[in-house]
């Protein structure tokens, strides 16, 4: 009798470590890159903390993922190399959906979306945001964007200038080294919002091209992530419907950064 109790709580024993260690195997841990040099979406600190809409949103979707996540800073040029190679499991980066990255990576629904615009000197000639209008002009951008790819396509009789980042063409903006550039105008209107960026204004808002700019800004994935892409999107949709997007919205927008 002794003998059979004591097989007895062995076997529970050891269902009990089995089910303690499946539910830790299904517990989501999950590295997301960003890059840390874009705010108000991304933006490392002076002490190294990252911040901004998007990682505000990032640690959202994690908590209604119930994902175990870690946030990392990734250089925007090697940004879907390093995912490819398995560096961390997804992008939030304000990268935009496009057929190009499509072929590489796969993408979630979008989380946000808003127009690009044209930001130079308050003494510019520049007069709006037309071939026409800039023809002559030196833009900067930052390069490997959809912006970089619309300026080059669009500005063919501007000298069109890459930057690694937004500040790197912000800083030459403000020196006079540049005639105008081009971006994102959340990211725009921040700059304006700085003590560098009280020498320009926005000349205009440019309508995005959905062949160029995309479907908006998703998280990027490696391909065939299919039930991690799921989890994403269930999750966008639902802190949407509970009040969570809207309450890190308000916090840097005064509209809805989702777009319509």
């Amino acid at each position: 009798m002794l003998i059979s109790k004591r097989i007895a709580f062995a076997a529970s024993a050891a269902l009990l470590a089995l089910s303690v260690g499946t539910a830790g195997a299904q517990e989501l841990t999950l590295k997301i890159a960003t890059e840390g040099a874009y705010p108000p979406f991304n933006n490392l600190t002076p002490d190294g903390k990252l911040e901004g809409f998007e990682i505000d949103i990032a640690n959202a979707l994690c908590e209604e993922m119930k994902a175990k996540c870690e946030l990392v800073t990734q250089d925007w040029d090697g940004m879907i190399p390093a995912l490819q190679a398995g560096k961390f499991d997804g992008i939030m980066a304000s990268m935009s959906i496009t057929a190009e990255r499509k072929e590489k990576v796969d993408f979630t629904n979008r989380y946000y979306l808003t127009p690009p615009a044209i930001v130079a000197p308050k003494d510019t000639d520049i007069k709006g945001v037309t071939k026409e209008d800039l023809a002559g002009k030196t833009i900067g951008v930052q390069g490997s964007t959809t912006h970089f790819n619309y300026a080059e396509k669009t500005y063919t009789d501007s000298t069109i200038k890459p930057y690694p980042t937004a500040q790197e063409y912000q800083l030459d903006l403000a020196n006079g080294r540049i005639d105008a550039a081009n971006d994102d105008i959340i990211v725009v209107q921040q700059f304006l919002e700085t003590p560098e960026g009280e020498c320009c204004k926005i000349v205009g808002t440019i309508k995005p091209v959905p062949e160029i700019h995309g479907e908006g800004v998703g998280v990027a994935v490696r391909k065939g992530e299919t039930d991690l892409i799921n989890k994403f999107n269930a999750a966008i949709d639902a802190i949407r419907a509970n009040g969570k997007y809207k309450e890190i919205n308000d916090k840097y927008f005064s509209f809805d950064a989702y777009g319509s």
